[in-house]
């Protein structure tokens, strides 16, 4: 064959060539090996919209997105430094974009073809978007009926049950979105922390820290305190400000990440966030607005959750102020009756005058103050009197007879118990000391407090501090402690039956209240006080105390003291219905003390008394049930037991 048939030979095989070239119905672009753009056809210039001139000699890289360029880059010179170019027929996907900047996904199949020496690239790049909206159409349709599903299941769900759903849901969300890690953080209200209440990560996948200090990412921080999404495809691709952002995901081998702020009430309260560590991913909108339906259904659900929290810890609240104001309720009704029953401090002897001026001097500080005396002395009376001329008046006193409460119970009853601290503890119960907080705590009869409670109580003393019967929380209380006794209490400590301690930090303040008998010259104010106080009870008017009574009564020992005198006066106020009282004063020889009798026999001889003031008259105004305080059927049965007849005329 001639060389001229050679030469128009080679002329009409570049023809053809060219000609296929240019009316090939797909995008293609020819390379040189080191990437540079040699040709492209006309079915290439309308997907890009570049004419030759404008894309001839610049880098293949041209029609890739700006964030995509450098890792494009890394894989064109790894495929072109293999010693053998194999055509790559399968096709490789990528993000191409377009000369207006539009962005489209491109399955990208190359073939290399020798030219002397060196090589050319055969590029071909088709359009993937239809294919890509029809996956991503019916990703779409999976990811809404789960989106539903997980929706479905917050509906009435109990508060203690959201979390376990809120974790199934991430579960969800990672596969649907393919991603590596998806985390759920709460902004702390008290200190602007993000808090992170519930993740879920793929087997070797690193969980996000449990808490971010407020200011450790202060770039995230403020997008999303100001409800903007994040979305990065590469770390480079966070802006210059976002530096500790930027360093925090190449640290960890993050390469790309999504965070969506959520609202409660118009306020953002937390994020969802979305993490790839495999490869750098693309979030596009439809991507987003996934997260953000997810975030949207996950806020909700913890905002009920909180709400319902707080409802419940609102309850309890309100059921221990319930508790406590009934407790209270209790003892302000104690109160008005004491108060009924003992208006004043009664007696003017130097004795009594100088017990009334140590409660003066002790009441305005916060010591400890022991009342010393005998039985019905009055010294709960003095210890009344010390709270109410504190600082502490304004709150109940709270009184505690330590000689009234079995051993068993009486620790629960100072300080309180959890449920089930013990058999039969039903509830929580807040103890006395609580109660007593910011007021004054009265604990009468201190002597009979049993040894094993003694250092507790010192605790609170020195401390202020205990715990409840059954709990390891510590309670801090400020109470005013008054305490009295009718015993002696050095001896008790010489005996062993008295902490030796406990003594010496009760005794700051000693006040020993005489007994009635070294105080004659009050009986009389005494006596006056006390009629004037039945006799108001009874609708009696006494109009004065027969002389002889009076001697008898100052000449008497009153072994009970205050106590013994108004019992007294309250039996012969009901055996006498004179307007002089009069006492039978042959009961009250000095140091003479009546024998024990049986307790049916004093009530007896009581309601025959009463009787016969009312000439035996029960019913009615005035009548016998009245002035006893019981219904007449009450008390006809107990005078059928007792054996009461009314005597025959």
């Amino acid at each position: 064959m001639s060389s001229q048939t050679i030469a128009h030979g080679s002329e009409y095989l570049q023809e053809i060539h060219t000609r296929l070239f240019e009316s090939a119905p797909e995008p293609i672009l020819a390379t040189d090996s080191e990437g540079r753009i040699l040709g492209l056809n006309a079915e290439a210039e309308r997907q890009f919209g570049y004419s030759r001139d404008e894309v001839i000699g610049e880098v293949i890289e041209k029609l890739v997105p700006e964030r995509f360029r450098e890792a494009h880059r890394r894989v064109r010179l790894t495929y072109q430094a293999t010693p053998k170019f194999l055509p790559m027929n399968r096709g490789r996907e990528m993000v191409a974009v377009r000369k207006d900047g539009t962005e489209f996904p491109a399955d990208v199949s190359v073939n290399p073809v020798p030219i002397g020496d060196d090589w050319i690239f055969y590029s071909i790049v088709r359009d993937t978007s239809e294919h890509v909206n029809a996956v991503e159409i019916a990703n779409r349709l999976r990811f809404e009926q789960r989106l539903a599903g997980l929706s479905a299941k917050f509906i009435n769900l109990p508060a203690e049950q959201v979390d376990q759903e809120i974790e199934n849901g991430l579960r969800v969300l990672t596969e649907a979105l393919d991603a590596d890690r998806v985390t759920v953080a709460q902004i702390d209200p008290n200190t602007g922390d993000f808090v992170v209440t519930h993740s879920h990560a793929l087997p070797g996948i690193p969980y996000f820290p449990e808490r971010v200090l407020k200011g450790v990412l202060p770039w995230l921080e403020s997008m999303l305190t100001s409800g903007q999404i994040v979305a990065a495809g590469h770390p480079r691709e966070l802006p210059g400000e976002a530096q500790r952002e930027r360093e925090y995901m190449e640290s960890v081998g993050e390469k790309s990440a999504i965070v969506v702020p959520f609202r409660v009430g118009g306020r953002v309260t937390g994020g969802l966030s979305a993490d790839s560590f495999r490869e750098h991913r693309r979030w596009d909108e439809s991507m987003i607005s996934r997260v953000q339906d997810v975030a949207d259904i996950l806020a909700n659900a913890l905002a009920r959750k909180n709400a319902d929290e707080q409802l419940q810890r609102a309850y309890c609240e309100i059921q221990q102020l319930k508790q406590k104001l009934e407790t209270e309720n209790t003892f302000l009704r104690e109160e008005i009756s004491l108060a009924f029953q003992h208006s004043a401090v009664v007696g003017s002897s130097p004795l009594i005058r100088s017990v009334l001026k140590k409660a003066e001097q002790v009441a305005p500080t916060s010591s400890v103050a022991l009342i010393l005396g005998e039985t019905g002395t009055g010294k709960e009376l003095i210890a009344r009197t010390i709270h109410e001329l504190s600082e502490r008046r304004s709150r109940p006193m709270v009184k505690v007879n330590c000689a009234a409460l079995p051993a068993s119970l009486i620790e629960s009853e100072l300080f309180g118990r959890e449920r089930g601290a013990y058999t039969g503890a039903l509830a929580r119960e807040i103890g006395r000391f609580e109660l007593a907080h910011n007021s004054t705590i009265f604990l009468d009869e201190i002597g009979e407090l049993p040894v094993e409670v003694q250092s507790k109580l010192l605790r609170v003393l020195q401390e202020g501090e205990f715990e409840r019967l059954g709990s390891s929380k510590t309670i801090t209380v400020d109470v005013r402690v008054i305490a009295a006794t009718s015993r002696n209490l050095q001896t008790m400590v010489d005996q062993g039956k008295f902490r030796e301690d406990l003594f010496y930090r009760l005794n700051v303040f000693p006040i020993a209240i005489p007994p009635l008998r070294e105080r004659a010259e009050d009986i009389p104010a005494l006596v006056w006080h006390i009629l004037k106080d039945l006799g108001k009870r009874m609708g009696r008017q006494i109009e004065g105390v027969h002389s002889s009574t009076m001697r008898e009564f100052q000449s008497y020992a009153w072994p009970g003291n205050i106590r013994e005198l108004r019992n007294v006066i309250e039996r012969n106020l009901i055996l006498n219905t004179s307007t002089i009282f009069r006492a039978e004063v042959q009961e009250l020889k000095p140091g003479v003390r009546r024998s024990p009798r049986r307790l049916d026999e004093v009530e007896a001889e009581h309601l025959r008394a009463v009787l016969e003031s009312t000439r035996w008259r029960v019913r009615g105004k005035d009548g016998a049930a009245e002035i006893i305080g019981l219904k007449p059927t009450t008390l006809e049965a107990k005078m059928k037991k007792l054996r009461i007849q009314r005597p025959s005329r």
